[in-house]
């Protein structure tokens, strides 16, 4: 098994024109690998967030290319991208985007209906996987019935619900409290340790830094640092409670 998921080479991106044009990101090389929860810090308009979208195929970068599980992605249209996305990223964002009128359950499984995943198994897989943040007894909770942190979770869980290869997260601590933030960053990292995910964690929150295996600074669209130091894994131990 190739653990490399994500080899980035010379990505640059540059927003708006004329006077208004920015240089977002500068001539990056990344590579993301599984089982390892890497943290993107900057602080903010440094282009992190810019990064992380091109990563995930979401944003096209003006040069450069990305490829995702050994797939290239420079010359892939839009319906490739979006395969590449379904087949391979889960995506974790500040915003919950849960709908309100939808159960845990039901949106969890909302990732499966749009790979044409449905009926019993489907439902089965968005139990699981609410399951593995914790969730299981919410399954027919309305997302107005939860907290802050348990709406991220249940994001969580649709991100991993498809089985991905890697999981980007944008800001996942960044609205919640420090002991709802140990908990979602313990999910994450239980993602790369134990799930044998890749998993990029975008922030600016030092809180997070001790979950990291990996820490790469990201300043003016430019890769200025990287620390790599297993020593600050902190795992969860299996069967360990998350709390609320």
């Amino acid at each position: 098994m190739n653990d490399v998921i994500i080899e980035a080479k010379g990505i640059k991106k540059t927003l708006g024109k004329g006077a208004g044009e920015v240089n977002a990101v500068r001539g990056i090389d990344l590579t993301l690998r599984r089982g390892d929860l890497t943290l993107l810090m900057g602080p903010s308009g440094s282009g992190k967030t810019t990064l992380l979208l091109i990563l995930g195929c979401m944003l096209a970068p003006s040069s450069g290319r990305v490829d995702v599980s050994g797939i290239p992605t420079s010359d892939a249209d839009k319906e490739q991208l979006a395969k590449i996305r379904r087949d391979h990223i889960g995506f974790v964002f500040q915003s919950y985007h849960l709908f309100p009128t939808l159960t845990a359950a039901q949106n969890v499984q909302l990732a499966l209906d749009i790979r044409g995943e449905r009926g019993r198994q489907a439902a089965e897989k968005a139990r699981e996987a609410l399951k593995l943040v914790g969730l299981e007894k919410k399954t027919k909770t309305l997302p107005a019935e939860l907290s802050g942190g348990e709406q991220q979770r249940v994001a969580i869980g649709r991100a991993f619900v498809a089985n991905p290869s890697i999981i980007l997260a944008d800001e996942p601590t960044a609205a919640l409290d420090s002991d709802n933030g140990r908990t979602i960053m313990r999910i994450l990292a239980d993602a790369a340790h134990e799930q044998h995910r890749a998993v990029l964690v975008v922030t600016h929150d030092p809180r997070v830094v001790p979950f990291a295996d990996r820490i790469i600074e990201i300043e003016d669209g430019l890769l200025v640092n990287e620390e790599a130091d297993t020593s600050r894994r902190l795992r969860m131990p299996k069967g360990a409670a998350l709390g609320s």
